[in-house]
């Protein structure tokens, strides 16, 4: 199904309703229906590797840990996006009666790419920060060691750090996680 149709504003009942046929995913932003560019096997394989470790790691402890199929939802902003991967303390705070969309992240993953990597570390991270729950942003360069965090500080600022480099290794704040780059990396061809 595609969902481009004449009209310019939907709610955003009527986009989870779309979406479930949709046969592409699409992020709904205040009203408007946008369709997501697909992502690469690069992109795909960095964002497995993060959330299988955190999975590894977190075994049996009070984490949910989601990929990106599960919707966010962003009341503040009217946002309903699809983060390449989500982790939550405790349990999930469903929007609606569905188990689709989730609305309290802790820690949100994203991998960067040429066509989202502004969206991504723009107008996506300022929604993001809305969230109450959220506390840490981690933004991985597809293209090259290359990753940014950001932390929230108990004072509600946002603090950034960079990290480049084949050995280097990143240190989640939100949880007690240190993860190499060789790990988060790993099986990646960077193009030449």
């Amino acid at each position: 199904m595609t969902v481009a149709t004449d009209k310019k504003y939907y709610s955003f009942e009527e986009y989870l309703t779309l979406e479930e046929t949709a046969n592409d995913k699409n992020e709904y932003q205040n009203g408007e229906i946008v369709t997501m560019t697909g992502g690469t096997t690069e992109h795909n394989k960095i964002a497995l590797n993060f959330a299988a470790y955190l999975k590894f790691v977190l075994k049996k402890q009070k984490y949910n840990i989601f990929i990106g199929d599960v919707k966010l939802w962003i009341p503040d902003y009217r946002q309903g996006t699809y983060p390449d991967v989500m982790l939550i303390e405790r349990e999930p705070i469903y929007y609606g009666n569905g188990k689709t969309t989730v609305t309290n992240p802790s820690l949100i993953i994203e991998v960067l790419s040429k066509s989202t990597q502004n969206y991504d570390q723009g107008d996506k991270f300022l929604y993001y920060r809305s969230i109450p729950q959220f506390k840490e942003y981690i933004l991985i360069n597809q293209s090259q060691y290359y990753v940014m965090q950001y932390n929230k500080t108990q004072e509600g600022k946002w603090l950034l750090s960079e990290y480049e480099g084949e050995n280097s290794t990143l240190s989640l704040l939100s949880v007690s996680l240190d993860i190499t780059f060789q790990e988060i990396y790993e099986g990646v061809i960077f193009a030449e």
